[in-house]
């Protein structure tokens, strides 16, 4: 079954009233690592791969670095918001670059990398925050990349960074 499909459908399974629960995906830490892992692995499988021609058209990617005392000092929304605009990024710079690689087993990583992208990015969508729905005017800080390791490395660093660090916030009020 794609990897996606664990993840959305462990999310559905715990919808509420039409709100979405992040408790399980927050507050079981073994899942976070699980993605972290998965992360690590397709960016270890992008390398088993021929070498990848370099992009013709660049791939806009988000600095995904963070200062943590800056970030423990923000609300969870304004972190939920900041991940999202890196996620949406992330998701056009990978379906762009999708476009660019012919070669089957790069293709292939890049359509999983899509896919767990596009799922983080629909499930912080749904979650039911006070603040309403999500808008998508935002404009992360970015970087213009022509190697496709680049795409794997961003999702990497942001799976490791904000959206772990997001998701242990969250379980300080969520897993009581």
């Amino acid at each position: 079954s794609p990897p996606g499909l664990l993840l959305f459908t462990s999310f559905l399974l715990h919808m509420e009233e039409g709100h979405a629960s992040p408790t399980r995906l927050v507050c079981d830490n073994r899942l976070i690592q699980k993605y972290i892992g998965e992360a690590k692995d397709m960016e270890k499988r992008l390398g088993q791969c021929q070498v990848m021609p370099a992009l013709s058209c660049p791939a806009v990617l988000p600095l995904v670095d963070f200062n943590l005392q800056q970030w423990k000092s923000k609300s969870n929304e304004t972190k939920r918001r900041e991940i999202l605009c890196d996620l949406a990024l992330l998701v056009g710079a990978t379906a762009g670059a999708q476009g660019q690689v012919t070669e089957p087993c790069g293709a292939r990583q890049l359509s999983q990398l899509y896919q767990h992208a596009n799922t983080f990015l629909l499930l912080l969508q749904t979650f039911g925050w006070e603040a309403g729905p999500w808008e998508s005017g935002c404009s992360p800080r970015s970087m213009e990349q022509t190697h496709i390791t680049g795409i794997f490395l961003t999702y990497r660093q942001l799976v490791q960074g904000k959206l772990r660090f997001f998701f242990h916030d969250l379980a300080k009020d969520l897993c009581k």
